[in-house]
């Protein structure tokens, strides 16, 4: 996939006039387009390809990206995206499906990624809560390539180059969030995490942040920097040198860095503590805990999910 930096790139890589696929926020990039669709998140991707030509443009965050992946999947026509925030959607085919009140309701793969680019500037404005919330699904990315089936040594550099980026530069970004040299390298970064990702795959704590981030329509960031550590701490039984590396490249206490950004228990999210075997069962079934290196049962999910609630 191209990887560039600047938006000076962005003209090139999109075409003639793309789908733009963002939020209002961001009419006044300056993009030419055939055609704009922004309701982020949307459950209407049969409506959005209809209007896709040669290609799509993704301009957001992990909803709008991810929207972006569904229409560029569904019209076959190539993907750019350009990330605003660190989640790393950019870097997989796979993709969620979220209604507008961030709902799930269903998902897919088949994506054609064609390029990203990658701007610093457009994270300026990114509130705290999602800064450090989409900087942990980053975390999840680079702890979770390092020892989900099919991690692989090119993999676990992007990982441990990621790790050790976000755990230097985030804390900088909470202080002086426009400091752009902090927000670039926090941007590297989630750049490193997506690569892992793209070159491995998602384990248990993704899983638990899925069951419960699309349930609740909660933000998924948030769930990670809830969910990683109890999963850790499962996994650390498993993988110890692999915990230990990744441990060792953030430099950080987890959970510290969580709470930078908010909660950091299930319950202060408003999630019921009744669902919770529920919820347990749903996270058992998903993909990431099937590439975990042992699947966790319905029980020890419940268990990790009592732990932060």
């Amino acid at each position: 996939m191209i990887v560039r930096w600047g938006l000076g790139a962005l003209e090139e890589l999109a075409g003639d006039a793309p789908l733009v696929v963002a939020s209002p926020r961001w009419r006044g990039l300056g993009l030419a387009a055939a055609a704009r669709w922004e309701e982020v998140p949307s459950a209407r991707v049969d409506e959005a390809a209809a209007l896709a030509g040669g290609r799509v443009v993704a301009v957001g965050g992990g909803s709008a990206i991810d929207l972006g992946k569904a229409v560029s999947a569904r019209a076959g026509v190539p993907l750019v995206s350009v990330p605003t925030t660190y989640a790393g959607a950019e870097w997989t085919p796979y993709y969620g499906i979220r209604d507008p009140d961030r709902h799930a309701v269903g998902g897919g793969a088949g994506a054609r990624l064609h390029a990203v680019v990658y701007e610093p500037e457009l994270t300026l404005g990114l509130p705290r809560e999602v800064t450090v919330g989409t900087a942990m699904n980053a975390l999840a990315h680079c702890a979770e390539a390092l020892y989900a089936t099919g991690h692989n040594e090119e993999a676990d550099e992007h990982a441990l180059a990621g790790a050790r980026l976000i755990g230097e530069w985030l804390p900088r970004v909470v202080e002086e969030p426009q400091d752009l040299e902090a927000r670039t390298a926090l941007l590297r970064g989630a750049c490193h995490a997506g690569q892992a990702l793209g070159g491995s795959m998602l384990a248990l704590a993704h899983a638990m942040a899925q069951a419960v981030g699309g349930r609740y329509g909660l933000p998924h960031g948030t769930l990670n920097g809830i969910c990683l550590p109890p999963a850790l701490r499962f996994n650390e039984q498993l993988v110890p040198e692999a915990v230990a590396r990744f441990r060792a490249a953030l430099g950080r206490d987890l959970t510290q860095l969580a709470a930078l950004g908010g909660p950091t228990r299930l319950r202060d999210l408003g999630v019921p503590e009744q669902d919770l075997p529920e919820l347990a069962a749903a996270a058992a079934g998903r993909s990431g805990n099937r590439a975990n290196p042992r699947p966790a049962t319905p029980a020890e999910i419940e268990a990790l999910l009592r732990s932060v609630f």
